[in-house]
C-alpha cells in the first residue's frame, strides 16, 4: 500500500513539474498566438487524435464558453466531408505530442489549403507539425508518468495547462466579465450567482403599491389585487416604506385602523435592494430578514418593482 501511495504522489509531482517547466520556457510566441485568436473573425477550431482529442473537446468548450467562438474537428471526419466546416477566417489549433499523428500531419495541407491560420502544440519542434504552424508552441522535454513510460499523462497535463492559458489570456484581454461569463451560464448554481436582480425581479405592474396619502384600506385592497403579502408605499416614484401583515397585526386594535394613513404605520424605509446587484444579495436579505417581497429601487430610490420569496424558490435559489 506505500508503495502505491508514493507511487501516485510521484505522478502528481511529475505533472505538476512538467507544468511548472512549461511556464519557464513560455515566450513571445504564446503571446502571438493569442493575438492570432483575438483578430479571429471566424471560429477557433481544435483538432488532435487520441488523447490530444479528448483534451481539445475541454479546451474548445473553455473557449466558447469565456466568449470565442469554437468548435473541436476530429481529423479523421475532417478528411471524410468534416472539413467543410473550416472557412479560411477560422485559426485552427492542432495538438500532437509527437508532431507526426498520421491523421492530423493528413489534415495540415487541408488546413493551409483552406487558408486558416495554424497554432501547433507539440513537444517536437522540428515535427511536421512545428513545421507547417504559424505558431509553434513547445510543450518541453518530460517523460509520460506510466510505470512503462508511454501512456499519455505528463504529455496531456502539460496539453490541457497550455489551452487554458491560451483560452484564459484571450478571455482576459477580452475583458471578458462576470456578467459576459453569467450570459453563457445560464444554467444550474453557476449562472444563478451571476444573474442580475433585474432578472429574477417582478415588473412594477406586478407589484402592489399605493401613494404615501392613501389609506390602509387602500393598501390592503392593493395587497388583495396583486395576490402578494406586502405593498409598498411611494411619493411619486419614490420608495418610502413598505406596509405588511405584520404592520397590520402591530395595529390591529387601533380604533377606525382602515382609515388611518398607511405612511403612519407603514416600515420605514424597510428593507430594498438596487436593480444592478447581483441575485445572490436579494437572496441573501430574503433569507436573513425572512422578507416574502423585497423591492427593487433604482439609484435614485425609485421603485423599479420586487422580487418574490415564491419566484426565488421555483428558481431553486433557495
Amino acid at each position: 500500500m506505500s508503495d502505491t501511495l508514493e507511487f501516485g504522489k510521484d505522478v502528481l509531482r511529475r505533472e505538476g513539474a512538467a507544468v511548472s517547466a512549461l511556464a519557464n520556457i513560455l515566450d513571445a510566441r504564446f503571446a502571438n498566438a493569442v493575438e492570432l485568436m483575438l483578430k479571429c473573425r471566424g471560429h477557433v477550431v481544435i483538432t488532435g487524435i487520441g488523447k490530444p482529442w479528448l483534451i481539445g473537446q475541454k479546451i474548445s468548450a473553455t473557449l466558447a464558453s469565456t466568449g470565442t467562438r469554437s468548435f473541436p474537428l476530429h481529423p479523421s471526419e475532417a478528411m471524410h466531408g468534416d472539413v467543410g466546416r473550416l472557412h479560411a477566417e477560422d485559426v485552427v489549433i492542432a495538438m500532437s505530442n509527437s508532431g507526426e499523428s498520421e491523421e492530423v500531419v493528413r489534415l495540415l495541407p487541408v488546413i493551409k489549403r483552406v487558408g486558416c491560420k495554424l497554432i501547433g502544440i507539440t513537444a517536437k519542434p522540428q515535427s511536421a507539425l512545428a513545421k507547417h504552424s504559424d505558431v509553434v508552441l513547445e510543450m518541453g522535454k518530460f517523460e509520460e508518468a506510466c510505470p512503462i513510460g508511454m501512456a499519455p499523462s505528463v504529455s496531456t497535463t502539460v496539453m490541457l495547462a497550455l489551452g487554458d492559458a491560451l483560452a484564459l489570456a484571450v478571455m482576459k484581454a477580452r475583458n471578458f466579465s462576470r456578467e459576459d461569463y453569467a450570459k453563457f451560464h445560464p444554467g444550474g448554481a453557476l449562472g444563478r450567482s451571476l444573474m442580475k436582480v433585474s432578472e429574477i425581479m417582478r415588473s412594477l405592474k406586478e407589484t402592489a403599491t399605493v401613494d404615501h396619502k392613501s389609506s390602509v384600506k387602500d393598501a390592503l385592497s392593493a395587497i388583495t389585487r396583486q395576490k402578494t403579502g406586502a405593498v409598498f408605499i411611494v411619493d411619486g416614484k419614490k420608495l418610502l416604506g413598505v406596509f405588511t401583515d405584520g404592520d397590520l397585526r402591530r395595529h390591529i386594535e387601533d380604533d377606525g385602523l382602515l382609515k388611518h394613513k398607511v405612511a403612519g404605520i407603514m416600515t420605514r424605509p424597510g428593507k430594498r435592494i438596487e436593480i444592478d446587484h447581483l441575485a445572490s444579495e436579494a437572496v441573501k436579505l430574503v433569507q436573513e430578514f425572512r422578507i416574502g417581497e423585497l423591492p427593487v429601487v433604482n439609484a435614485k430610490g425609485e421603485l423599479m418593482g420586487h422580487v418574490a420569496l415564491k419566484d426565488l424558490v421555483s428558481m431553486h435559489f433557495m
